[in-house]
């Protein structure tokens, strides 16, 4: 396999602390997990499955009402334990609980050695398709398209993130399985990106290799899902587990977990926080924000919430929910500051061993919301070839063709996280590129 490498230069890495150590515990046995149709871009889900249903892994849960070939599969044997509703009765989770299986799926009863001689072919039929996700607009990908490629990112720069390499350590022949599999689509391309986040973002590497254009499109596929889906297409095994690094300035014990894709995070969370009576903290000194994903473009979740179907990593944080004496008229010593607001962003031109840099970040925003402010900083961040500041405006003010002629369909949402982290107006950044996509999307299926 051919790897590319490209070397990023605009960008930043966010010393935040609770980087997770080499150290696995075998976190499987957990028996609840959830589909989030919330977590995937312009599913409709309709339900295949009712309350008390009996399913296998690999078993479509539910299915696009705009497109029923593209189906969320369970990710264990069990049985539907719960159809979670939210306001105006829209699906937020089918929750299922692992048991045995009573129903064999076509593709494990057949003999191990005839599926080994040959691969499975990888279409909208295969559990693992929704693992194929398709730039502009970041939905599951379309069978009816024709990608430029499809993209593998094998380096992950957001803030603790899982080291790549470690969590595919003795999956190699089912990542090579999968690459093989992918091959039968369109071209893949394997790329390792060196320099600060967001070098590895898919976004990023894109624009760095091959800009999409308006009526073009990509496919990316994360890099342990790739392995997923080699040893789907080599066994007829559904098996979508992933290496988790579970971190950040909150968490006791900062290491890596052997997950299913969907899993309750309860046991994890009871082990990791630091006051076990969260989220009902009655009078302890903080709560811990629990980010399943990045900690700059992740989801909040509940402590006995559920991993995201895309995440592969869980990030605690400290709330950020007291004030701080004299806020910015103090020296910030123990303050991250990239526009040198405080003392410490001077801090980071000098070696570390000199003067560490803070790493116990928290939630609080130091500051309230205020006019949108042209800094220049964007630029500084922000590795595309795209005015970022005029691409947000235009965005804000629902300008299409503005938004077109400034590259809007190169970019998602998380590939401004970092503009919206360093954004002295505390504007929330991400929402609104997410909704500027949402109407470009709808108007092209239309």
């Amino acid at each position: 396999m051919n790897t590319e490498t490209i070397k990023i230069k605009k960008g930043l890495d966010i010393p935040l602390g609770g980087c997770a150590e080499r150290y696995v515990v075998d976190a499987r046995s957990i028996d609840r997990y959830a589909v989030k149709p919330t977590d995937v871009v312009g599913f409709v889900p309709r339900l295949l499955v009712a309350e008390g249903d009996s399913v296998s892994a690999g078993q479509p849960l539910l299915a696009d009402k705009n497109d029923p070939r593209l189906t969320l599969p369970s990710p264990v044997d069990g049985v539907v334990e719960a159809i979670v509703r939210g306001e105006k009765r829209r699906l937020l989770e089918v929750v299922v609980k692992s048991g045995k299986r009573k129903v064999e799926s076509e593709a494990a009863q057949a003999a191990p050695d005839t599926l080994s001689s040959s691969h499975l072919p990888l279409s909208t039929s295969a559990p693992v398709w929704w693992m194929l996700r398709e730039r502009p607009f970041g939905t599951i990908a379309n069978p009816d398209h024709q990608p430029k490629g499809i993209y593998v990112s094998l380096r992950d720069t957001n803030p603790l993130a899982p080291d790549l390499q470690y969590a595919l350590r003795g999956r190699e022949h089912d990542f090579e399985a999968g690459v093989a599999a992918l091959q039968a689509l369109a071209p893949v391309r394997l790329v390792r990106a060196e320099g600060p986040h967001p070098a590895g973002n898919i976004g990023t590497i894109v624009a760095a290799l091959d800009p999409i254009n308006k009526g073009e499109c990509i496919w990316h596929v994360g890099a342990q899902d790739v392995a997923t889906i080699g040893r789907w297409a080599t066994t007829g095994e559904y098996r979508p587990e992933r290496l988790v690094a579970v971190g950040g300035p909150a968490a006791k014990a900062p290491h890596y977990y052997r997950l299913t894709v969907g899993a309750c995070l309860k046991r994890i969370t009871d082990a990791q926080l630091m006051d076990s009576n969260y989220p009902h903290l009655g009078s302890a000194p903080a709560a811990t924000r629990i980010i399943s994903g990045s900690v700059l473009s992740g989801t909040r979740v509940e402590a006995d919430g559920f991993l995201g179907m895309y995440d592969q990593q869980l990030t605690l944080v400290e709330e950020g929910d007291q004030y701080d004496f004299m806020g910015w008229l103090m020296p910030g010593l123990q303050k991250f500051s990239f526009s040198k607001t405080f003392l410490s962003g001077f801090a980071r031109l000098l070696p570390t061993t000199h003067y560490p840099l803070p790493t116990q970040f928290n939630t609080n925003m130091h500051g309230s919301v205020r006019p949108f402010l042209f800094t220049g900083q964007f630029e500084r961040v922000f590795p595309f070839d795209i005015y970022p500041l005029q691409l947000i405006k235009a965005c804000i003010v629902g300008d299409v063709e503005l938004q077109e002629k400034l590259g809007i369909y190169e970019v998602e949402p998380e590939d401004f996280a970092l503009c919206e982290f360093i954004d002295p107006s505390k504007t929330d950044i991400q929402p609104i590129i997410r909704e500027a996509l949402e109407v470009l999307r709808k108007e092209a299926i239309a």
